[in-house]
């Protein structure tokens, strides 16, 4: 006899249930190849399992897998993992492999849409390796220097900032001040000796969107990034105008004191709470407690 297996998995719904506590359950019916049905049902965390078990097991299905176009062959491929430094993984037909971002296009359209925009605030970096600028819009640095990141692209290059220097610098060579680098992520194939091309630099890549990749141009980053600076130097020596010195908040909330208690100082009969005088044993057998009564009373007996 052919052992039974499960053909449909329906989610009914969930139920609310307060034994042993209140918690959810979801509703499952199971449909098994023997035509026989079960309702079967489980808590939040074993769905949550088997839905993430799922997706990995049926990526397409699921709609987690980005389809790229590869510009320079005109092929279609499969995104596996999307790495900061430019370097993609790939799976075309059979065969998988690290693909330069920068030869990749999304079929829709010619812009990114995972593709973050600038932010002139910028995110504190150190450079884990030196690298020299080929091109004019790049930057020259040694290893150790700390910088900004203004804007991370997807083909592995990013726009930095270097005290009012902006240009284009490998993030493969870049990490997070205060984190250190894991030495196997740096031995890994994907930490390779060069960075990846960049797409401005790509000549025999042919896309096939009549518009072409919105860039922004190497003037317009230093023009915003100049802007930004100024607007927070003129901040800063506004709150350095602002911002008074603790001495000189001492001083005055002092002279404040010495103003507020002179008058007083010149009429200490005003500033003492008048004392009420003591109630009469009569008023307090009228208006007091039985047991204050009988203390009062026994008092007097004395």
């Amino acid at each position: 006899m052919a052992q039974s297996y499960v053909r449909l998995v329906e989610l009914l719904g969930f139920e609310k249930r307060f034994f042993p506590s209140q918690h959810y359950v979801y509703m499952l019916l199971v449909k098994w190849s023997d035509q026989s049905e079960k309702l079967v049902y489980r808590r939040y965390p074993e769905v949550h399992t088997f839905h993430k078990t799922l997706k990995e097991m049926f990526p397409i299905e699921a709609g987690e897998i980005d389809f790229y176009r590869l510009t320079a062959s005109n092929k279609c491929v499969i995104i596996v993992e999307k790495s900061p430094n430019g370097w993609w993984f790939c799976q075309c037909e059979s065969r998988r492999g690290w693909v330069p971002a920068s030869y990749l296009e999304p079929p829709d359209g010619a812009d990114e849409s995972d593709e973050p925009e600038p932010n002139y605030a910028g995110e504190l970096y150190r450079t884990t390796k030196g690298y020299k600028a080929v091109e004019e819009d790049e930057l020259t640095l040694e290893a150790g220097e700390t910088i900004e990141v203004i804007h991370k692209l997807l083909d592995g290059w990013w726009v930095v900032r270097k005290g009012e220097d902006t240009g284009f610098y490998p993030s493969m060579f870049l990490c997070r001040t205060g984190e250190r680098k894991e030495v196997d992520a740096e031995k890994d194939v994907v930490r390779r000796a060069t960075p990846p091309p960049r797409r401005s630099t790509i000549r025999n890549a042919h896309s096939i969107h009549p518009k072409g990749q919105q860039r922004i141009s190497q003037e317009s980053y230093r023009r915003q990034s100049r802007r930004f600076l100024q607007q927070r130097g003129r901040l800063n020596s506004q709150s350095r105008n602002v911002t008074r010195s603790p001495l000189q908040e001492r001083k005055t909330n002092r002279e404040n004191i010495v103003k507020t208690g002179s008058p007083q100082a010149e009429d200490p009969d005003k500033s003492i709470p008048v004392i009420p005088p003591r109630p009469s044993p009569q008023l307090i057998l009228e208006r007091c407690t039985e047991n204050t009564c009988k203390r009062i009373s026994i008092q007097w007996a004395n």
